[in-house]
């Protein structure tokens, strides 16, 4: 038995869903690797366990921070999703602005042609 056979047994070992066989304990009992690894599982899991039993107070004001935050982030982005909206609104502004003077002056310079034209005749 080999040391990557084994590591990939010992979690289930040290949680309790699988049983190691006797080459498996005989591989442990004389690897001092396979042991430091079995160590390692059983701190992680007792580990794990605590964390099931502590309950964590958050500190006070916790929550009304972290919605205020939320708020913010919101309003920020209402003000941004706006912004751009009106940026729209104010390029075709700008754009049928220009396009209207464009028209007033081709017939501004229709009409004093046309006056031209009276006169000379």
């Amino acid at each position: 038995m080999q040391c990557d056979d084994v590591a990939v047994l010992l979690p289930e070992i040290v949680d309790g869903d699988a049983v190691a066989d006797r080459r498996v304990q005989r591989h442990v009992e004389s690897c001092l690797r396979c042991q430091a690894e079995l160590v390692q599982y059983r701190k992680l899991l007792k580990a794990l366990h605590q964390l099931r039993t502590q309950v964590l107070e958050p500190a006070p004001g916790l929550l009304t921070d972290i919605l205020a935050g939320l708020e913010a982030a919101g309003e920020r982005r209402a003000v941004r999703s706006l912004l751009s909206g009106r940026t729209a609104a104010y390029a075709g502004g700008i754009a049928a602005t220009a396009a209207a003077g464009a028209v007033g002056a081709l017939l501004l310079a229709h009409r004093a042609r046309e006056r031209r034209l009276a006169l000379a005749s």
